[in-house]
């Protein structure tokens, strides 16, 4: 039986019922797992329809299927997770998260201890977190020492070594840091008392805590124990100040969990928040890698699986910006619109864009040659190259209603402004405010002399415009100069921001996210052109200004000239008005001067 025989055999038995499947190569490895409400749909869907891009090279590696049926759709995204974390199959989503992440533990034995750690054992001990950093449970631990001394040794407190005297009280204990629970000094259920004061705290539930000390103080203070008062305030403060510290949405959001993306092409990145009471006990990213062409809702509902599974979450709304095709017992899905869940998910946005801006900055410092060849080489791919456009030339003309023309052009080598290769060009042959004949003109002095000379031509030109400044360029290179480099153009909205990438000929928009690497590097060269363009142009205005045939004028000061340049905008406009016009703009007695001097 061919493999093309076997699969079609497959498919007429799989069942409709919600579960996981599998596929496996000629090797019998497991190259891919997904989830579905109806296996016998999805699976078939592989098949039945035309596929694109990485999708139809996996179908083309599936040589055996194999697939689990389960109760719920809940159950087949659990089922999904752990596959993928088991087998690592090589066209699912990429979790990029190898870090070890620092939790919170508090031992289980007498007297439990509570410490850090990245390691979590199976002995029945209570961990909290992961944190997204060692200084935020480093923090939380400082305070928590403070309000509750509990004890940090490592001392087997045995009922019956306690009994005997068998430790005598430390250092620990003489400065106020512990309770001293190896001498008998503390009970075990006051001692207890503390470790339930410390979880609530830990899972955010402060308030409970804050209304028992309150208590306490009152009941210390209507003793006339002041002292004793005193120190309970003590601890009221630092627990009321961490809990102000934290982000504090309101009174009255009941416990939430948020979740929000920000899509970066291959990349994709998740921030996750908890909310307790009002407030944000945890912020947590994670960055995902796209093996095939999944959709934000496919990667978004695979993560929202992850880290509830990491972080042992039962919280039963969770706040997502779009509507997902899962369901979760007993939690709600809500999509807010405007208010205060709104808001709180505006801020999971911000802190997933913060993730990917410190990630993708991060990656560029450590290996800066990689993650340049990375952006050129999803350029090549976005506009069918044969080649990566290692050196990008772009163009840009500046001027002031005709007068004053200059072009400018900047040269980006590996992904880099390389100011080397920056260069002016005075407009020579234009007369008046031709953009096109002034791009003509510069495309044709900057490449001839490059022929000329015998050096390298650009893998890319980009003209700062749309399919009018391609085609002038077009015409320079192909039917002048009879050479080949790839064009493309960049074309601004309204708002005149650039949105549109245009490439061949006739000009076609190409589909590339405005917040891709690419997309980016593109816009900055465009922006960068344009300063230098706009910057030579205002020295030369400038310069044009002050030092003029005006000033050779015995009679004519620098605010006279200034007058005459701003409404005539040329010494060749001034020349040729008559004396009555001058006189309208500076008067008779030194239109007089000016009129004379040139005639």
């Amino acid at each position: 039986m061919s493999v093309s025989e076997k699969i079609t055999s497959i498919l007429k038995t799989i069942p409709t019922s919600p579960g996981v499947y599998q596929y496996f190569d000629e090797s019998g490895e497991i190259i891919y797992v997904g989830k579905a409400k109806n296996l016998k749909r999805r699976v078939s869907s592989y098949f039945n329809k035309e596929q694109t891009g990485k999708t139809r090279l996996l179908v083309s590696k599936i040589a055996d299927i194999r697939f689990t049926v389960v109760g719920s759709e809940a159950e087949a995204f659990l089922l999904e997770n752990n596959f993928i974390k088991q087998y690592k199959p090589r066209y699912n989503i990429m979790l990029k998260d190898d870090k070890t992440y620092p939790w919170i533990c508090i031992k289980n034995e007498r007297f439990p201890r509570i410490f850090l750690t990245r390691k979590k054992v199976n002995d029945g001990s209570l961990y909290y977190g992961p944190y997204p950093s060692v200084m935020t449970a480093k923090t939380l631990l400082d305070i928590l020492k403070q309000v509750y001394p509990l004890r940090t040794c490592k001392l087997n407190l045995k009922e019956s070594f306690i009994a005997n005297k068998h430790y005598r009280p430390c250092l620990e204990y003489h400065i106020g840091n512990c309770k001293a629970p190896c001498a008998d000094l503390i009970s075990e259920e006051d001692y207890n008392s503390m470790i339930s004061n410390t979880k609530e705290v830990i899972k955010g539930n402060i308030s409970g805590v804050l209304k028992d000390l309150k208590a306490q103080m009152m009941n210390y203070a209507s003793r006339l124990e002041f002292e004793q008062a005193q120190l309970i305030k003590q601890k009221y403060d630092l627990l009321e100040n961490y809990h102000a510290r934290s982000i504090v949405s309101s009174n009255t959001l009941h416990d939430m969990e948020v979740f929000s993306f920000d899509d970066a092409d291959n990349s994709f990145y998740v921030n996750y928040m908890r909310i307790i009471q009002g407030a944000i006990i945890q912020s947590f990213s994670i960055e995902m890698k796209r093996r095939l062409e999944e959709t934000p809702e496919e990667l978004l509902s695979l993560a929202i699986i992850e880290l509830r599974q990491r972080f042992e979450s039962s919280v039963r709304e969770i706040i997502v910006p779009l509507k997902l095709d899962m369901e979760l017992e007993n939690v709600k899905f809500t999509i807010p619109k405007k208010g205060e869940k709104f808001e709180i998910l505006a801020l999971s946005t911000r802190n997933a864009k913060q993730y990917r801006f410190e990630t993708e900055k991060l990656r560029s410092l450590v290996d800066p040659e990689r993650h340049s060849k990375r952006i050129l080489a999803e350029l090549q791919k976005d506009l069918h190259l044969t080649e990566p456009p290692v050196i990008i030339e772009c163009f840009d003309n500046s001027n002031f209603q005709g007068d004053y023309a200059v072009g400018g052009m900047v040269q980006f080598v590996n992904g880099k402004p390389n100011k080397a290769g920056y260069r002016h060009f005075n407009i020579k042959t234009v007369e008046g405010p031709d953009d096109y004949a002034s791009t003509k003109e510069v495309v044709r002095r900057r490449y001839s002399r490059l022929l000329e000379e015998g050096k390298e031509l650009p893998n890319l030109i980009i003209t700062d415009g749309g399919k009018g400044q391609m085609e002038v360029v077009r015409q320079v290179i192909e039917d002048e100069l009879h050479i080949e480099i790839p064009i493309a153009g960049l074309a601004k909205n309204d708002s005149h921001r650039t949105n549109e990438l245009l490439f061949g000929f006739p000009p076609k928009v190409v589909q590339v996210k405005p917040n891709s690497e690419a997309f980016r590097l593109l816009a900055t060269i465009q922006e960068e052109v344009h300063r230098f363009a706009i910057s030579f142009h205002r020295k030369k205005f400038e310069k044009g200004f002050v030092h003029s045939e005006l000033n050779d004028i015995k009679g004519i000061g620098k605010t006279t000239a200034e007058k005459l340049l701003l409404e005539l905008k040329s010494v060749k406009n001034i020349k040729e008005s008559d004396l009555q016009r001058l006189s309208d703009i500076i008067g008779p007695a030194k239109a007089k001067i000016v009129y004379e001097h040139f005639h």
